[in-house]
């Protein structure tokens, strides 16, 4: 008589297949919670310091950083999981759609609102630039020590290179944190929840836009999600870390999603113009989004709505419409920016500080490292030390293409071969690669509407290892560990320690879940 077959138990048909790898990246994302208090980017002075239990961490700080690392390698491993599940859709198991994921991402993100800011004290320089809007002095001209003074509770935190720049952030987002300091005053704590509130706005302006733009893009919109939102660098630095490159993104995902409509159906006038100005008002957070218009406008003029409606698609793409389309769109985000520019009384000052981050030397700029590289090399060759002027060259030089990569992309889209949804993503990605100043966050300029795209597949790899890689990185401080030379190095062990014991468990719960093998019949 034959043996029988064995086949894995199913057990708990049904069940949400992300959510073992959705309580790993819960946990993870409590730990970093909790490792906060101790390792974050905390002012100064630490108002937790003397408090009996929550005050625990900032007392023990290699175990603060042990726990934040253990986290985010909860939360790293967690995400790659979910996206382990979705490339075998169909193949292994049901994969979580997209309901799950988004509940994901929200789960998540939860603790980390919850918790002091990591990875970034720029909430900080946002507190007392709103600080210097609000008494009326102009944050374009004077920096937070110059106006505030350097013993302000809200200047204090600030890390010292930024105590005396200007601030180079759009007149809407220093109007709302005017408003933010109406309310919380020089409290920083409250200050701080207040802007990661504004910052969660936008994180649920893309959390609505970008499955949207999905659908238009012909891409699932959980796999969308996964990489758009759930990503680790969405939940370390627009979540945590409190960069307006959320709101950012968001209005420009609005925006981009109302201007462009079906791809196969013309755009009423009042819907292009409002994601126009959606655009433009994420631009008066930051400038780069403003680049979206561009190819809002080849669209248009391609499907030209100036044209004979009875024509066969596209009807335009002539430079009569690509003139008319840029006329438009110029006169709407020149509206808005008046309307901004003299409503809040900040006028236009903030386009002469876009240069002010260019006085660091970024280590992830390209152009910027090979700017550096031939410094060294010159100095090495006995030339002297001409690093400035090899970095003007080749900041220069990326600059210029930068901008022919943009004009390509313009054109592509122009001639139907590349969606504007892409050509926005990658043509941000061209910006900021190529740009004098990259910051991790920056990558999301990119990464977020790329991941709306079908493109995204030939990308999908590259930005799932940049992701995980750069997402455990930034020291969640904000910046450098100012330690005793030992507890860095036992805090990641420590962290490995308890990343592994976690793994295990979690392997365990696994192998219980797919149940011992079952006979189910005889083979013939």
């Amino acid at each position: 008589m034959a043996a029988p077959v064995l086949r894995p138990r199913t057990v708990g048909a049904g069940r949400d297949p992300a959510r073992l790898a959705r309580r790993l990246g819960l946990t993870g994302a409590l730990l970093m919670a909790i490792g906060s208090l101790g390792a974050g980017a905390l002012p100064v002075p630490n108002p937790l310091n003397g408090l009996r239990l929550i005050g625990l961490p900032a007392r023990n700080a290699t175990l603060a950083i042990a726990l934040t690392y253990a986290g985010m390698g909860m939360v790293v491993l967690a995400w790659l999981w979910i996206g382990r599940m979705l490339s075998a859709r169909g193949a292994v198991a049901p994969a979580p759609d997209r309901v799950s994921i988004g509940r994901t991402a929200v789960l998540w993100a939860i603790p980390l609102a919850m918790a002091p800011p990591m990875f970034s004290k720029d909430v900080y320089s946002y507190l007392a630039q709103s600080a210097i809007t609000a008494r009326g002095l102009d944050p374009y001209v004077l920096g937070p020590a110059a106006a505030l003074g350097v013993d302000d509770p809200l200047t204090r935190t600030i890390p010292t290179i930024w105590r005396d720049t200007p601030a180079p952030y759009g007149p809407l987002f220093l109007m709302v944190g005017r408003g933010i300091t109406a309310l919380t005053g020089n409290d920083v704590v409250f200050g701080v929840l207040a802007h990661r509130a504004l910052a969660l706005s936008g994180v649920a302006l893309i959390l609505w836009a970008l499955p949207k733009l999905a659908r238009r893009c012909g891409m699932e919109p959980g796999l969308a999600l996964w990489l758009g939102v759930a990503n680790p660098l969405v939940l370390f630095h627009l979540v945590s870390g409190i960069h307006n490159e959320a709101l950012m993104i968001g209005l420009l995902l609005a925006g981009l999603h109302l201007a462009l409509g079906d791809p196969d159906e013309p755009v009423p006038w009042p819907r292009w113009v409002a994601g126009a100005a959606l655009i433009t008002l994420g631009a008066s957070v930051k400038l780069p989004a403003l680049l979206a218009l561009g190819f809002v406008g080849v669209d248009l003029a391609r499907r030209s709505p100036w044209s004979d409606p009875q024509a066969p698609p596209p009807r335009g793409g002539r430079v009569r419409d690509v003139a008319a389309a840029a006329g438009a769109l110029g006169l709407v985000a020149v509206g808005v920016y008046v309307v901004i520019g003299f409503g809040t009384g900040l006028g236009f000052g903030w386009i002469g500080t876009q240069g002010t981050a260019n006085s660091i030397r970024s280590w992830m700029s390209l152009s910027t490292d090979i700017g550096q590289l031939s410094g060294q090399v010159g100095i090495l060759a006995g030339l002297g030390d001409h690093t400035d002027t090899t970095l003007t060259i080749t900041r220069g030089l990326g600059g210029l293409a930068a901008a022919a990569a943009v004009a390509w992309l313009l054109w592509s889209c122009l001639k139907g071969r590349v969606d504007p949804v892409t050509g926005v993503g990658a043509g941000l990605g061209a910006v900021v690669l190529l740009g004098p100043v990259v910051h991790p966050w920056y990558l999301l300029w990119a990464a977020i509407p790329l991941a709306a795209t079908r493109g995204m597949p030939r990308y999908r790899r590259v930005a799932l290892a940049a992701s995980a890689v750069i997402a455990v990185m930034v020291p969640p401080t904000g910046a450098d560990f100012n330690f005793r030379a030992y507890q860095l190095p036992f805090a990641i062990v420590a962290g490995v320690v308890m990343l592994l014991v976690a793994l295990a468990a979690v392997r365990e719960l696994v192998r219980r879940e797919a149940g011992p093998r079952a006979p189910v019949g005889p083979a013939s």
